[in-house]
């Protein structure tokens, strides 16, 4: 049923798109410069019939990955540290959040300095981007914990490693699949726009050239696609936190 609900909601959205701009409605919002669903579906299915669609796929998802992935490990990494020692926290945290309210597409002309590769400045871009709320999370998940917890184990015998890997990594794991679920959506928003300002390919950098030859339909494919790869990422990593924290009661994941 929920199934058909969705569904539902989406043809919806796609028959009022055709119907007001197939019908060149002006109602402030001026309907008749889009291009309509089957112009939009026409443009996509020549996409998909060039090689040079799936090369771009490629390059946006082999940055994303390598972006998020470097920002899950360090971010979980140093949540953890920053949370569980006090002069540690001190140490890192100060530069670290005069730095987190700096927007990560605001960093791509450090990065177009920085790095020798345009490629390694778009991963640096992702991995800032999906970085600090996959941080923050993780800080917040560790202080969360109930002390009791590592107090019982610890009466119990067990040493400091033990407590970090039986009490409090499992015990953050809600938190921790949360920040990385917002790291990803955030991440693909920062890699698009890295790849249209500094990009020689990519989902990004093909949306902005349709853009700039007024390619409408193609603009609109590429922001689909963008959409499209976006949800798939984040469902995995939702599916993935569900099956890892199969242990908890529902009303933990929510």
């Amino acid at each position: 049923m929920r199934w058909v609900l969705r569904i539902g909601s989406l043809a919806v959205v796609l028959v009022l798109w055709q119907l007001l701009t197939a019908s060149d409605t002006r109602a402030w919002l001026r309907f008749d410069q889009l291009p309509t669903v089957v112009e939009v579906v026409e443009r996509f299915a020549v996409q998909i019939g060039v090689a040079e669609f799936y090369h771009d796929l490629g390059a946006s998802l082999g940055r994303i990955m390598a972006g998020f992935l470097l920002a899950a490990v360090l971010g979980v990494a140093l949540g953890v540290v920053i949370a569980r020692s006090r002069w540690l926290g001190d140490l890192l945290r100060p530069p670290l959040e005069v730095v987190r309210p700096i927007p990560a597409i605001a960093l791509v002309p450090i990065a177009i300095l920085l790095f020798p590769t345009d490629e390694q400045g778009i991963v640096f871009i992702t991995f800032v981007a999906a970085f600090f709320p996959i941080l923050v999370s993780t800080r917040h998940a560790v202080r969360a914990l109930p002390t009791i917890w590592e107090d019982a184990v610890r009466t119990m015998g067990a040493s400091t490693r033990q407590v970090l890997f039986r009490v409090v990594l499992p015990g953050t794991l809600p938190g921790v699949f949360g920040g990385l679920s917002v790291g990803m959506g955030v991440a693909w928003i920062c890699v698009i726009s890295a790849e249209m300002i500094s990009g020689q390919f990519g989902v990004g950098y093909r949306t902005w050239q349709a853009y700039t030859v007024v390619d409408y339909p193609g603009v609109i494919v590429g922001m689909v696609t963008i959409g499209g790869l976006g949800y798939l990422t984040s469902a995995a990593v939702e599916l993935l936190g569900r099956r890892v924290t199969r242990w908890l009661p529902r009303e933990a994941l929510r």
